[in-house]
């Protein structure tokens, strides 16, 4: 069977396309905790978004030199929404690893619909159904037994894990980024994408001095080439062609469902890449986290 239709076929399947696509950035998870001694947070942030660039210099062309004016109109927004998507939420994200697990980080991702309900509600004004407000509650307090280990006395203390905190603001950054989307200018996918990567480049350099000037900067080794590699082809571009895709042959509604499955991919792999351990209180924080969001959307239904 000729390559050209094998392609057609494997890029017909929706189903297959989006659970690849949420495994991918579930690796992201893996990758931050891997980069431990292999390279620091802001560079990793930084090496990713140039080599994004330069795999979009190769097939973004066309598609950047038709919507460049329209681009250009709105450079202020994309530079925030690239700084806030990806800069901001990827610098707190790696820098969680440093001080949390990848289960902690992937069931905590699972917070996101919440926190986009919570922060829609309050820039927006979107109103939701009360199944709704209870299902996107209970993915929070999912999030609060990962901070607090599943001990109340926890709470007393004030002793939260500082990664979990970072991950927190990781989700809170870029719900924000999620509500301020649909103001995004009428082009192309492909180059509003790219109108972030740069802004996402752009907006690390800072980050990455910083990082140089209080002597926290990690060179990359030979495995932290290979991680940068992984989170600039797989989880920026792959993950996006594919996720894209998923949604143009079943729509968004039904599309939008399979991010669920990232703090599931992610607690997986923690566990058997990672060799992390999977405790009790994971597993509560995980049934309210997917069980919120499932019922979520049957209300919103």
């Amino acid at each position: 069977m000729p390559k050209s239709s094998l392609w057609a076929r494997f890029y017909a399947q929706p189903y297959v396309l989006l659970s690849l696509s949420t495994l991918f950035w579930a690796g992201n998870v893996i990758a931050s905790r891997l980069a431990l001694g292999q390279v620091s947070p802001m560079a990793l942030t930084t090496f990713r978004w140039g080599g994004v660039l330069v795999l979009l210099g190769l097939f973004a062309r066309q598609s950047l030199r038709r919507d460049a004016a329209v681009l250009k109109a709105h450079a202020g927004y994309i530079l925030l929404m690239g700084a806030l998507g990806f800069t901001f939420f990827n610098a707190f994200y790696y820098v969680a690893a440093h001080f949390t697990s990848a289960v902690n980080i992937g069931i905590i991702q699972g917070a996101l619909p919440g926190l986009v309900f919570v922060f829609a509600y309050l820039m927006a004004g979107s109103r939701a159904r009360v199944g709704q407000v209870l299902g996107m509650t209970a993915t929070l307090l999912g999030v609060a037994v990962i901070a607090i280990k599943g001990d109340l006395a926890t709470i007393a203390t004030l002793s939260f894990n500082l990664g979990d905190l970072l991950m927190l603001g990781a989700c809170v950054v870029y719900a924000i980024y999620t509500v301020l989307l649909p103001r995004r200018p009428k082009v192309g996918g492909l180059s509003f994408f790219s109108g972030l990567a740069v802004a996402a480049f752009l907006t690390s350099l800072p980050f990455l001095a910083g990082e140089i000037a209080y002597g926290q900067f990690e060179w990359p080794t030979l495995t932290g080439w290979g991680l940068v590699a992984y989170c600039a082809v797989f989880p920026s571009v792959v993950s996006q062609i594919f996720f894209m895709r998923g949604v143009e042959l079943v729509g968004p509604g039904r599309a939008g469902v399979f991010i669920n499955l990232i703090p599931v991919f992610a607690s997986i792999m923690a566990v058997v890449i990672l060799r992390e351990d999977f405790h009790a209180f994971h597993a509560v924080a995980l049934a309210l986290v997917m069980g919120g969001i499932v019922w979520a959307e049957r209300s919103k239904r």
